[in-house]
């Protein structure tokens, strides 16, 4: 396994971010900076202050929600359990907490159109150099243009023009809204390894993302896919000399890896778009 990151090894920060509200989070997983291919995969927790307008981007974005309920306005909410995709180009939200806390885990990566992904480090020096000349306020970027008048941007948008230096072009959307799913209404199918179950949530655009949830037995070995993220719900075990536990997160790299349950596990996993 190129990576594995347990929770209890990670700090708990409180990230600053272009959206309005408190804001933690656990960095869990990067890939590699200025690539196409590049993902942030966090753990955060948000809470009734939260404030994001409706909005879009031009990267992919997988979500399971762990604790509490986020409503998307006309999307839907997303109860514990749910997992979403949210397909570049694609408007979401308004997005809200209305039960005054909610823990999701994000994994926002490039997708299909080769736009890529900014590494977190880039956002997050590009949002403290746009403060010296505006305010991000509810997820809105605000300032003055050449001639004194008040301009206001999508907060993401703005940061991500501000590091690249160029405008930022979103794709055409492919999906007419993000897709919400349950992975309780799907049934438990066997593999071709023994004491390996996998429910197939779905395959996603020209780059087939695969979204799964997979069950282990306990000893039993599932060897993951190249470019593929697994997410412990449940149970522990060991991905060579690295051992991982409930919420740890492992990532595969260039190279097929060899993953060993020590107990009956559930994780979800998710192999990334292929250009």
């Amino acid at each position: 396994m190129h990576h594995v990151t347990n929770l209890r090894d990670v700090p708990l920060e409180d990230r600053p971010h272009a959206r309005g509200g408190l804001f933690h989070n656990y960095s869990l997983l990067h890939g590699e900076e200025g690539t196409p291919e590049n993902f942030y995969l966090q753990l955060a927790s948000t809470y009734g202050d939260f404030d994001s307008p409706r909005h879009r981007h031009n990267f992919d974005q997988v979500r399971l929600q762990l604790e509490g309920e986020v409503d998307f306005g006309r999307n839907g909410v997303m109860a514990p359990g749910t997992v979403g995709y949210f397909p570049e180009g694609v408007y979401y939200g308004p997005q809200s907490v209305p039960n005054g806390k909610s823990k999701v885990l994000v994994l926002q990566y490039g997708g299909a159109s080769g736009s890529g992904y900014v590494a977190e480090a880039r956002l997050q020096q590009g949002m403290a150099e746009l403060r010296k000349t505006g305010t991000f306020e509810k997820g809105v970027y605000k300032t003055h243009d050449r001639n004194a008048a008040r301009r206001n941007q999508d907060g993401y948008e703005a940061v991500w023009e501000h590091v690249n230096g160029r405008p930022l072009h979103y794709p055409e959307d492919r999906y007419l809204t993000p897709l919400f799913m349950r992975p309780s209404a799907f049934q438990w199918r066997s593999t071709d390894t023994a004491g390996v179950e996998r429910k197939h949530l779905g395959t996603f655009a020209e780059g087939s993302t695969q979204i799964a949830m997979l069950r282990l037995a306990s000893d039993a070995s599932y060897e993951v896919r190249d470019r593929t993220l697994l997410f412990v719900l449940g149970g522990e075990g060991r991905a060579g000399e690295h051992a991982w536990e409930t919420h740890s997160a492992m990532y595969s790299g260039a190279s097929a890896s060899l993953i060993t349950a020590h107990s009956p596990c559930e994780l979800l996993e998710v192999q990334l778009h292929r250009h």
